[in-house]
């Protein structure tokens, strides 16, 4: 089984008060690795050591997140202060909003990739749900996979439905190849959504999320079809309707119970 981690993203407004208490709190829950997003009042190597001190690891960050407007030599720097050795890239919906857009996004990822694969380290992608739209009958993230064969992907399976409008187990044997690990989030996966755009740097969805388990994304087949090349089952609830922490220990014991994930109880 693959380790349970959770993206710290799901806990920011607690991370934000008390980042140490919310570490400490989803160890114990049994969580096995943090995504950290974001490291409030510690310097990244303090985060590492008291995440390690803690029983957990980190496997992958969101903190650094790579941008091609010239952050590569802090990420790599972040990076190694973090121990790890894969560095994280997304982007918006204009990003992929047309055939020259998707050229763009692809030209300027190859151009961090080459400065990141030149100095050992892997470069991943991290989707929400509109690279899965469909330009002309072809998904877009397709299109922009061609244009960008080296990148890895941080598949997020409740997105790649398309908020419902595609299969995310036929996507994930698609990308299998090339993903390195699952985001899990769980909700009515279709839904009407009315209209997309930019708040506080976040996309509004209008999507209810709820813990694994109780929505109708198909987890269980999922996992089964995870690749050998899958590091770690990441939970990550974008928000929902209650508290926070109950819905993380809701999720790592669908996952762990149910013989998912495992962590560290």
């Amino acid at each position: 089984m693959k380790p349970i981690s959770v993206q710290l993203f799901s806990l920011r407004d607690a991370c934000a008060k008390d980042f140490v208490a919310v570490l400490k709190r989803v160890a114990d829950i049994g969580y096995k690795c943090v995504e950290p997003a974001g490291f409030w009042t510690l310097r990244p190597r303090e985060l590492k050591k008291i995440v390690n001190d803690l029983g957990m690891e980190i496997i992958s960050s969101h903190s650094p997140w790579a941008r091609w407007t010239g952050n590569t030599g802090e990420c790599m720097e972040l990076a190694d202060a973090l121990g790890i050795k894969k560095i994280v890239c997304g982007y918006r919906p204009d990003d992929f909003e047309d055939l020259d857009a998707i050229k763009r996004t692809a030209d300027n990822t190859n151009a961090m990739l080459e400065i990141f694969t030149r100095n050992g380290f892997t470069l991943f992608q991290h989707n929400h749900d509109f690279e899965f739209q469909r330009l002309d009958g072809r998904l877009k993230y397709d299109i922009y996979r061609e244009l960008c064969p080296g990148v890895k992907f941080q598949l997020d399976c409740f997105w790649s439905t398309n908020l419902g409008t595609e299969d995310p187990v036929a996507i994930l044997k698609s990308y299998a190849k090339d993903t390195i690990s699952l985001h899990m989030k769980d909700g009515i996966c279709k839904q009407h959504v009315e209209g997309k755009k930019m708040v506080n740097g976040l996309l509004e969805r209008k999507v209810d999320l709820l813990p694994l388990g109780t929505g109708t994304l198909p987890i269980k087949d999922l996992i089964a079809a995870a690749p050998d090349s899958v590091e770690s089952i990441v939970v990550e609830l974008d928000y929902v309707d209650g508290d926070m922490f109950e819905a993380i220990e809701k999720s790592y014991h669908y996952l762990v119970d149910n013989g998912l994930a495992a962590g560290n109880k």
